[in-house]
């Protein structure tokens, strides 16, 4: 099986290429990205092709393509990649605005590829066994959730994530999803309606974007749930980020921390200590999924429409925010 990658302007790109590499049988095929410079230097530390146009790569007929552009160019190539019959595994979030991601799941589905997006946290197996647990009436009705996925300030890894018209938004846009799309997995029921307050309190001389945000949110099935999607670990954090959720059920109260098997490493190669992560690889799992789901010609666990659904979720924060009051969604 041959996968291209189209941009790297998202650092997740560095992990997918080297998950890909770890499945027998798939080749990749090399990279291609619109900033030459930034694409070459990839191509060349990961021993890789370098194609000077997303045209060039998709002309030799990939079966599937990796989409790590910056957010506000999903939609162009994810519809190339369409349009060439290639399968499409697209970093989140699938779009920045709600209109393009309809037009993406449309294109896709139309062109008979899949579209599946970058939402790994439903590849880890400690949220697998709490999604079992629930799904088993271990928990009884679930109440309310509290979630949180804090990160920091990413401008350092790629100064386009503080950009809005490329990013889309700050940390509303970048941290909402992961949770949005876990809870609409776990809970099986859709967010009625959304309240968001925001600032950039934090990382102030940094960016103009919003980098705190609480979003709360009121499912279908009664759930209430709230997001901490601030990018508020300092610079001088183990970690970039992390993941966690606290459900409260009807039969008790279960709290995960997703990022949890670490070790604490100190040395002087480096300015701060970091985690080394020795749990499951769930980027892994979500590649070999995407691979899997070429292979036996079904749709993948996560689908665009999943994309979509957390695309809504993300806007209404950002309406809610704006107009200061709670935001009902269609159901």
């Amino acid at each position: 099986m041959k996968i291209g990658m189209m941009s790297f302007a998202h650092h997740h790109a560095e992990s997918y290429i080297q998950n890909l590499r770890a499945i027998p049988d798939v080749e990749v095929m090399g990279i291609a990205d619109d900033d030459t410079e930034r694409g070459k230097h990839f191509a060349e530390m990961f021993n890789t092709r370098w194609f000077e146009s997303y045209e060039a790569l998709l002309a030799e007929k990939p079966d599937g393509v990796v989409v790590c552009s910056e957010n506000a160019r999903h939609r162009p190539l994810v519809e190339m990649a369409a349009q060439a019959g290639a399968h499409v595994l697209c970093e989140k979030p699938l779009a920045t605005t709600v209109e393009d991601a309809q037009v993406m799941v449309d294109m896709c589905e139309k062109a008979g590829v899949i579209l599946m997006v970058a939402f790994p946290m439903r590849f880890s197996p400690v949220i697998g066994e709490i999604n079992r647990m629930m799904r088993a009436g271990g928990l009884g009705q679930i109440f309310a959730v509290n979630g949180t996925n804090q990160g920091e300030c990413p401008k350092h890894l790629r100064a386009w994530f503080v950009d809005k018209n490329l990013a889309g938004g700050g940390a509303i846009t970048d941290h909402i999803v992961h949770i949005a799309d876990l809870l609409r997995w776990m809970l099986d029921s859709e967010v009625m309606e959304v309240f968001a307050e925001a600032n950039h309190i934090l990382y102030a001389d940094e960016t103009d974007l919003e980098t705190g945000g609480l979003v709360s949110l009121t499912f279908a099935n009664g759930t209430i749930a709230t997001i901490d999607c601030s990018w508020s670990k300092p610079r001088y954090y183990p970690t970039w980020g992390g993941l966690s959720l606290e459900l409260i059920g009807e039969k008790g109260v279960v709290k995960v921390n997703a990022f949890k098997q670490v070790l604490t490493v100190y040395t002087h190669a480096r300015q701060r200590p970091h985690y080394a992560y020795w749990g499951s690889d769930a980027n892994q799992a979500m590649i070999g999924e995407f691979v899997a789901a070429i292979r036996e010609d079904r749709a993948p666990a996560i689908t665009g429409y999943n994309g979509y659904k957390v695309v809504e979720i993300v806007a209404a924060a950002y309406r809610s925010v704006e107009m200061g009051e709670v935001v009902r969604l269609n159901v």
